[in-house]
């Protein structure tokens, strides 16, 4: 589908197939994304390009007093204006075509960059107009090499690690990302890659995830356990991420 004909409102729509966001990303993964990405943030402005309903925008004020957002969902962008306010400058506006006032010392991409037309010009405009001297960009996607989705391989429901299922397609998916074309896209762009981990040793689906939640079985220290484990070995992890500075 062109983007020009894009429907990013009804993107978010869960579908019978696929939920667009799960309980595990909102009560799991986000939590242990700013335990990453923390240790390597600048003080400053924050940029998080792809604001959703805000529940990652809220978790980034703990930290930055001064944090925009663009979103491309006018409805996702309003509900999270409800939610946070006028603490927070919203842009809705596709990163194509936005034109934002000026650089950031900090930029994030949480779960975006697969649902991009044009990925690596995308990143291009972080590189070069967004990013201030010395700043940071976080780039997370979901990894393809994760457990989860390995096993659903073995047991037929997708042909192969990468692949994008129909419901993800519906909810905007162009690619699934490993570590390896990550930072090719990153190369690509022009961007310099400082660090590379992953976030979370996942071999449940997100689905299983959120009934586990509802019950005693998982502890604290489990996840945590996972998390660890993540750090470990990154390329078996839910999400996959790099850090950035603005190259050449």
């Amino acid at each position: 589908m062109d983007k020009k004909t894009r429907d990013y409102n009804a993107e978010i729509v869960d579908s019978t197939g696929r939920k667009y966001a799960y309980g595990f990303d909102f009560d799991v993964m986000h939590a242990y994304m700013i335990q990453s990405f923390q240790p390597f943030f600048r003080p400053g402005s924050m940029l998080e390009l792809g604001s959703f309903k805000g529940d990652f925008t809220r978790r980034l004020q703990e930290h930055f007093d001064d944090v925009s957002c663009v979103e491309a969902s006018d409805q996702a962008m309003a509900e999270a204006k409800e939610r946070l306010g006028d603490k927070v400058q919203f842009h809705n506006a596709l990163f194509e075509q936005v034109q934002l006032p000026r650089r950031y010392d900090n930029i994030v991409m949480t779960h975006v960059l697969e649902h991009l037309d044009d990925p690596v010009s995308v990143l291009s405009r972080v590189n070069k107009e967004w990013l201030a001297p010395g700043g940071r960009f976080f780039l997370a996607c979901p990894n393809a090499n994760a457990p989860s989705r390995q096993i659903a391989v073995k047991m037929g429901l997708i042909s192969h690690n990468s692949a994008v299922t129909p419901a993800e397609a519906e909810h905007g998916h162009r690619c699934t990302y490993a570590l390896d074309t990550l930072e090719r896209d990153a190369k690509a762009a022009g961007l310099k890659v400082v660090h590379r981990s992953g976030i979370f040793f996942k071999a449940l689906a997100n689905f299983q995830w959120d009934r586990l939640l509802q019950t005693d079985i998982i502890s604290p220290a489990y996840l945590d356990g996972c998390y660890a484990l993540g750090q470990q070995y990154p390329d078996l992890c839910s999400t996959i991420y790099l850090v950035c500075e603005a190259g050449h």
